[in-house]
């Protein structure tokens, strides 16, 4: 399996922005190979060896059913029925990524899991496209280069820098539980701000690595709620606040590796317990309370650059 070289945290501001705005449907390829239930594996062996693809996707109308692998074929042919319909041989356990997901959310899958690729689906469940980690790769080259190439036309303008305007705003944005459409919107509109305000690239990618870890715990973990960011001319205070159910024991919420997160958050990506633990970790603040009508998590990132970001 081809692994991706970046992560959430430690990766470049540049590419942190594009996987949080990218969606799972700007980097699937559309251009689908399939095969009904009732196809032998036969048919299918050659079919992979015609489109040079190692898995073909088994569909009922736009219905997912199963999958067949190049192991399957393997398989089929080792034990002699490679001639019997896919329908009794099919991996039908099969773990997806919805459309409109975050691409980060398909990082965290071929980090987690060893496939080549996976099947998307969208909000009817249709099967839509697939994704593999070499999709992930190019369109994050092709969009690197598009922001080079932007960033280079704006420093040949030799326009002055933009002074540092960020005093006294707030800024409030409403998560809903499970909109994973939207899940990325307020922290990429935090890094905006911060950008726009003069602040040093470092400062922001803290910012912005706390902010999207925090909506997404909203967005997976909790109720629904609130983002609030709220700005002065020396720091910016984030801070989030659900509407339950609460954490048990904020001791072990911060601490890395554990999880409350059930089978199907888990099945998502999420669920490796680093969320609240990354954020306390680029926080220059940190606070943490929690009950059963709520958990708000503050992080302050002071926008003055520490003598390791200088």
């Amino acid at each position: 399996m081809q692994e991706i070289p970046i992560n959430t945290y430690s990766s470049p501001t540049v590419i942190l922005d594009l996987i949080y705005r990218l969606k799972v449907k700007d980097v699937m390829y559309k251009d689908l190979v399939c095969a009904s239930m009732n196809s032998s594996l036969r048919e299918i062996q050659h079919l992979m060896k015609k489109e040079k693809i190692t898995g073909v996707p088994i569909v009922q109308g736009k219905r997912l059913i199963g999958l067949v692998s190049m192991d399957d074929i393997i398989q089929a042919l080792d034990k002699g029925y490679i001639e019997e319909p896919c329908k009794a041989y099919m991996s039908r356990n099969i773990i997806v990524l919805e459309d409109d997901m975050p691409i980060s959310f398909a990082i965290n899958y071929f980090d987690k899991f060893s496939f080549h690729r996976f099947p998307v689906l969208n909000k009817k469940k249709e099967l839509v496209g697939m994704i593999t980690s070499r999709d992930i790769s190019a369109t994050l080259l092709v969009e690197i280069n598009r922001e080079m190439e932007i960033l280079e036309k704006s420093q040949a303008s030799n326009r002055p820098t933009q002074p540092n305007n960020i005093n006294g705003e707030v800024h409030s944005y409403n998560i809903i539980k499970h909109d994973f459409e939207n899940a990325g919107y307020a922290s990429t509109q935090i890094k905006k701000k911060l950008k726009n305000g003069g602040v040093a690239t470092p400062i922001i990618r803290r910012a912005a690595i706390a902010s999207y870890e925090m909506e997404m715990n909203i967005v997976v973990h909790s109720n629904g709620g609130q983002l609030i960011a709220t700005y002065t001319p020396d720091k910016v205070v984030i801070s989030a606040q659900d509407r339950g159910p609460g954490i048990k024991d904020l001791e072990k919420a911060l601490t890395p590796g554990w999880s409350t997160a059930n089978d199907w958050i888990r099945s998502l990506g999420f669920g490796a317990g680093m969320g609240l633990p990354n954020v306390k970790n680029v926080s220059d603040d940190f606070s943490i309370e929690s009950s059963t009508k709520g958990t708000t998590v503050t992080c302050t990132i002071n926008l003055q650059k520490k003598d390791e970001e200088k």
